[in-house]
This record gives structure tokens, sequence and C-alpha cells, in this order.
């Protein structure tokens, strides 16, 4: 399948991102990190064979060669989710994960159907989206979170701006897979399994030919708490203990930085609006994103 393209913006190369040393060594450990380098249609992404989760997804949108088509249409009325037969079996989950007792959350794309719903032709855009219902894009999130704010965040990512203005839109989306990541409450084939519990988005796009990006994050610790999902433990890590006055199931406005050093990941370097040093949350009303203590309307700059 053709992948990720790292030229899909015209004189902009937006690589990969590159995994620090400590990532690396938690998350292939003996293993080769390119035999879990899958590529799909107009999107790819990187298997963690240790945590059985995408460690990233990187996707390019085309928002001129879009094709609308309702989900119920791919699989001729239900979703057909299914493991890849690239790797092996013991390195993905599948249904045993989200069939699981008290499994009470989503299969949550990673990259979008609709992101990569495009192509020269209708059947490309199809089979585009088709390649997305693979498990290896998919981790666990609570419906708060996956049907909520982080929806609305994608939604207004793909149709107020790359379709709108016909935009190019290069979007790499993952989950922070710390060592301390809380266990989920039921054994998956007599192991532990650690549920992810924070999410990032980084976005690329350029006007006048200049690289810019922008970044998102949110969390889902609670949601998996109170529906009785994780064990309830202490976290003193530095992650939780920077994301603790994050409120849970919303999205926020940060730097790039902050996600590289969560993830232990670099991206490629582009100018950023988005300065501040804080935190932003984010609330979308129609087309509006606003701060929701203040109310007052909190810019995402995909165009400008």
């Amino acid at each position: 399948m053709s992948g990720y393209n790292k030229y899909f913006l015209l004189n902009n190369d937006v690589e990969l991102p590159i995994l620090g040393i400590k990532s690396q060594q938690l998350h292939f450990s003996s293993f080769s990190l390119s035999d879990f380098n899958l590529d799909y249609k107009n999107f790819s992404l990187l298997q963690s064979p240790i945590r059985k989760f995408p460690i990233y997804t990187a996707a390019n949108i085309d928002g001129n060669k879009f094709y609308k088509i309702k989900r119920s249409l791919l699989f001729n009325g239900s979703d057909k989710w299914q493991k890849d037969n690239r790797i092996s079996e013991n390195h993905q989950f599948g249904k045993e994960l989200y069939k699981a007792n008290q499994s009470d959350f989503d299969r949550g794309h990673m990259t979008k159907r609709e992101d990569v719903q495009w192509g020269n032709c209708f059947e490309d855009a199809k089979e585009a989206a088709k390649s997305t219902f693979f498990y290896t894009n998919s981790i666990p999130q609570m419906a708060k979170l996956n049907r909520g704010i982080w929806k609305d965040i994608e939604d207004y990512v793909l149709h107020e701006e790359t379709l709108n203005n016909d935009l190019k839109i290069t979007l790499f989306t993952g989950p922070v897979l710390g060592s301390n990541d809380p266990k989920f409450v039921t054994e998956v084939n007599n192991k532990d399994v650690q549920i992810p519990y924070l999410f990032w988005k980084v976005i690329y796009y350029t006007h006048e030919d200049v690289l810019l990006r922008t970044s998102f994050i949110a969390g889902q610790r609670n949601q998996l708490i109170l529906k009785g999902i994780i064990e309830d433990e202490y976290r003193d890590d530095e992650t939780a203990i920077k994301f603790q006055s994050f409120k849970d199931a919303v999205t926020y406005q940060v730097k790039t930085e902050f996600i590289e050093e969560i993830t232990g990941m670099k991206f490629t370097n582009a100018i950023e609006k988005y300065t501040d040093n804080r935190a932003t949350e984010l609330i979308l009303e129609e087309t509006d994103v606003r701060n929701e203590a203040t109310d007052v309307p909190v810019i995402i700059n995909i165009t400008l």
C-alpha cells in the first residue's frame, strides 16, 4: 500500500517521528523497529510489539481529493476489524481485548477513517477508509473522549479547515505509552494489559510555502477509573505529575515540545503560532474554539 509520504507538503519534508533511545528500548527490546513500520493507504504507523498498540500513526490528508462515503458502505453494513497478518498475532490485540470482561471502551481509531478517505477516484478513497479498520490502528478509548471533544477536534480539522480550504495536511496521532500506565482489570490471554490514558495529535500544514504545526493532547484516566476498567493505582511518575492539572476527556492545545517530552519522540521542526507555556483547554461550539474558563475564543491556526 502507498503509506505515509513525507514529501506530501510540497517543498517541506515532514519526517516520521524519531524515537529516543529509551523509547526504542521500551517498545522494541530485541525486536527490529523496521519490522513494525506498517504502510496502509494514505497513512502509516509504527506498532509496539511489546505493548501491542501503535506508538504513532502518520497520515496525509488531501482536502481537494476527498470523497464523502458513509461508513455503512465500507463493509456492507457493519465494521470489519481485522488483525494485520504482516506481523505476528502475538504483537497486536484484537477482539480478545475489545470483547473481554469489563471492556467498556471503544476501538478508538488513531488515524481517523475520513482523514484518509481521499484519492484519484472513489474506489481509492474507499480502500483507504477500509484500511483504517486494522486493530493496529486502534487503542481502547472511552466513549466520552472518542466520541466527544477529541472527535470534534478531528472533525474541525477535516471539515472546517482541510475540506473547506482545499488544504493538504500531515497529521500524527498516538498515545502516550508509559511504563507505569494503569492495568486493565481483566487479564487477556492470561497476561496483564496496560491501557494508555493520554493521547496526542501533531498537525503540519503550510502557508505561502512556510511549514507550520500545532498540537493537542487529551486524557481519559478518570473515565477508565469511573467505569472500573483499570486498577486505581497511585501514580507518582513524571508524566502523571505533569498532567494532574488537566481535566479528564478534555482536549488541550499545547506546544509540540510538551508532546516530545512526554513521548520521548522528536518531531520535524516548524513554526508554531501557539507559544504559551500553559496548555489551553478547548471547547468547540459549532466552528468556534473557546477557552472554557474565560469563554474567550482560542484560534486553532490551521489557516492564516
